[in-house]
């Protein structure tokens, strides 16, 4: 048996509560993990609100990340004692995830953890870690370099921003924050941003196609209205990252932005980004980020305040990353 939080539907109604399952209700995989970590994403507040599609079948086991170590395996790529991670290939909505103590996964979804990082520090990073990782290295493959100038994170204080501006300033980039909770501007710069802007000076729409020129690179967790004024505010030829869309899924902006200063946007998905460059990315984590600063990010919570958590990080009301424990 082991303890798991289960979402339950009922006339469209969605209810979640902690029980304990019988290992025989696992799902079919390689790889049996007993699960030490996961952690809150926005896409977890989703679907333990019922909301978005994400789940096509109840009873559900949620959690999109997770982080622990191998009890049994049927994969030669993974062996017993062996500890491990999971983000993406659609863990935690098709198929059950973290929020409990026992996983079973397919080898392919897994990455060995790199030397160097616990099972609570990946988790601390987790899909956001990762999501920051790739935008960077998408950035970094059109020309950015920290010599280029200021490159804006939105949704700064999130856990994509948080990662992002950790992992830029770690690497000497100059860095604009920008966020709509004016109090966390301590917290952010002390992360390594040096400028704070708030959240509303993107959030309202310009009757202009391009504005003064000033981002050199944009890492953009918020969408919609925030992402539209930042594409009239790029500089020649600079990229966009797009990694969320918290404030929006919609864009309404026109094509100047692009013909007139070759602006880039790229899309970021980490769901199933390729597992031989996942790996390399969580290596690159591992190793160029100040590990000890992942704590400043991180609050700690067990699977009985996953339903309050999830309203909390759809409300845009969570600061940095919620490592979930599991076993407390």
């Amino acid at each position: 048996m082991f303890k798991a939080l289960l979402l339950e539907q009922q006339e469209k109604i969605i209810s979640a509560t902690i029980t304990d399952l019988d290992e025989s209700r696992l799902p079919e995989g390689e790889v049996e993990i007993a699960v030490e970590y996961s952690s809150l994403n926005y896409k977890d507040g989703l679907v333990l609100n019922g909301l978005g599609g994400l789940v096509k079948n109840y009873p559900h086991v949620p959690g999109i990340d997770l982080a622990g170590t191998v009890t049994q395996s049927d994969h030669p790529n993974f062996q017993t004692g062996e500890q491990v991670l999971s983000t993406g290939w659609r863990v935690g909505e098709a198929q059950w995830g973290g929020y409990a103590q026992k996983a079973r996964l397919k080898a392919a979804w897994l990455v060995k953890l790199p030397n160097g990082l616990s099972t609570r520090t990946a988790m601390g990073l987790g899909a956001a870690g990762l999501s920051a990782a790739i935008a960077l290295e998408a950035l970094e493959a059109h020309s950015l370099t920290p010599d280029k100038g200021e490159v804006l994170i939105t949704g700064a204080a999130g856990g994509v921003g948080s990662s992002s501006v950790l992992l830029l300033a770690a690497l000497g980039y100059t860095i604009t924050a920008s966020t709509g909770r004016p109090e966390l501007e301590p917290y952010l710069k002390d992360l390594g941003a040096q400028n704070i802007i708030p959240r509303q000076e993107l959030a309202e729409p310009s009757n202009k196609p391009l504005e003064s020129a000033r981002w050199a690179a944009c890492i953009d967790s918020v969408g919609g209205t925030t992402l539209a004024r930042v594409l009239s505010q790029m500089k020649y030829g600079t990229s966009v990252a797009a990694v969320g869309l918290a404030g929006g899924n919609k864009l309404d902006t026109t094509v100047i932005p692009f013909l007139l200063r070759g602006v880039n946007l790229l899309g970021i998905d980490s769901v199933f980004y390729p597992a031989e460059r996942r790996a390399a990315a969580w290596t690159r984590l591992a190793t160029q980020l100040p590990l000890e600063k992942i704590d400043a990010i991180c609050s700690e919570a067990g699977l009985q305040e996953l339903p309050r958590l999830g309203k909390k990080i759809l409300e845009g009301k969570v600061q940095g990353r919620v490592i979930i424990n599991p076993n407390a």
